[in-house]
């Protein structure tokens, strides 16, 4: 079957149940109301939810319009400094969300979709019958850093940092264990371990008998859980904090991964099955407290060639980030409008690749409905030095509106 005829499937399957829904919804009172669907809109879109509250379905678009001048992308070489530049108005995103419960309200499901490069990004089913036990299958996005677990639509910049791209373990398919253990005071955290398969999105197989393995530790030490998501929306009353430690070991023909895949980093080869062997840690930050935000990430991965008598490269990076609802102190400020400023930095093995990274941006957040309907305006200067002393530097400029229906 053909992509398109794989859309139009898609679009009128999805099209059919809600015609069926809402025939059903606008039944008269003397008809069967046993049978009949409730019918809502609320924060996950359009909620279809037949009377026993055994099932619930929720189904919602997003789309991201974006310009950016004189280009959109990262940097991601010394050289793409002096190529020709490309201003742009793009639909950067275009999802489709479907989720909800079938059979108890603990067995949760929920899956997207990619409408414009026709991508199955997330499909999951989840067992959360218990807070301090819970279980996951299927393909997600690892919750390795919080940068890159916080859904695009979600963020408080308009992208992730510069150093997502190295070390970001992005979605993997597999299974997790999770929970909280919520003991008093101090003793509050929140743990997920899980064994996945290693070769990145949309793979159907792994390139050898060895798994992706992922564990991270997380402390809520003020006793209240931070959600991944950007910004202090709900203008936190009491302080919440996390500090969390997450650690990952995986053996494939890649040193990278991101929405595409497996992929190779600058310096690298593309990999035979089980030639890399890459280590990393993450020490994580993150807080909120009335209308302040705080994040950061510090990032420690290790590459060794087992085909090339175990040579070993080791890359750090970091980024820290910071945004605030200034109505909170200041009585004339905009209560919509967010000042969010962040920098990173990334820095490499020179016996791969001798390009040092940094970015320094900052962004502007007007919320009409919270992340569900949000203008942001962001600037960039991107600062990268090759070994020498050779500099380079850009100035970016970005607008956009995401809107989730």
């Amino acid at each position: 079957m053909s992509k398109d005829l794989k859309m139009a499937a898609l679009y009128g399957g999805l099209l059919l149940m809600l015609t069926i829904s809402l025939r059903s919804y606008s039944q008269t009172p003397e008809e069967d109301s046993a049978r009949k669907p409730l019918v809502t809109h609320g924060e996950k879109g359009f909620e279809f939810a037949p009377r026993g509250e055994k099932f619930l379905l929720q189904v919602q678009g997003r789309l991201q319009f974006r310009f950016a001048t004189p280009e959109d992308q990262d940097p991601v070489t010394f050289d793409d400094f002096s190529g020709e530049k490309e201003a742009v108005f793009k639909i950067n995103r275009a999802r489709l969300k479907v989720g909800g419960y079938a059979f108890q309200p603990w067995i949760k499901y929920y899956w997207e979709y990619e409408l414009g490069q026709s991508n199955l990004l997330n499909y999951t089913i989840n067992i959360q019958k218990w807070d301090w036990l819970s279980f996951q299958v299927g393909q997600w996005k690892v919750e390795y850093t919080r940068e890159r677990r916080i859904s695009s639509g979600e963020q408080q910049m308009m992208d992730r940092s510069v150093i997502n791209r190295e070390f970001t373990v992005d979605r993997q398919q597999g299974v997790e264990v999770y929970g909280r253990l919520k003991g008093r005071g101090l003793a509050d955290f929140s743990y997920w371990a899980a064994a996945l398969t290693g070769t990145g999105r949309g793979s159907t197989q792994n390139d050898d008998n060895r798994l992706m393995y992922f564990g991270r530790l997380q402390w809520n030490f003020t006793g209240i859980y931070l959600d991944f998501e950007g910004s202090d929306l709900e203008i936190h009353e009491k302080p919440a904090g996390v500090l969390a430690l997450s650690v990952v070991t995986n053996r494939s023909p890649y040193t990278r991964f991101s929405q595409a895949g497996g992929g190779s980093l600058e310096g690298y080869e593309d990999g035979q099955p089980g030639q890399y062997r890459v280590t990393q840690a993450n020490l994580e930050t993150a807080f909120q407290y009335k209308g302040f935000s705080f994040q950061s990430e510090f990032h420690w991965k290790e590459i060794v060639d087992k085909l090339d008598n175990d040579r070993t490269d080791v890359l750090h990076g970091y980024y820290v980030q910071a945004g605030y609802f200034f109505h909170q102190a200041i009585s004339w400020w905009p209560a919509p409008l967010e000042i969010a400023v962040r920098n990173a930095g990334y820095r490499p093995d020179p016996a791969a690749d001798d390009t040092k990274k940094r970015e320094l941006s900052g962004a502007a957040n007007w919320f009409f409905k919270g992340h569900k309907n949000k203008l942001t305006f962001e600037c960039s200067h991107f600062n990268y030095d090759k070994t020498g002393g050779i500099p380079a530097d850009q100035l970016r400029f970005r607008l956009q509106w995401d809107i989730s229906m």
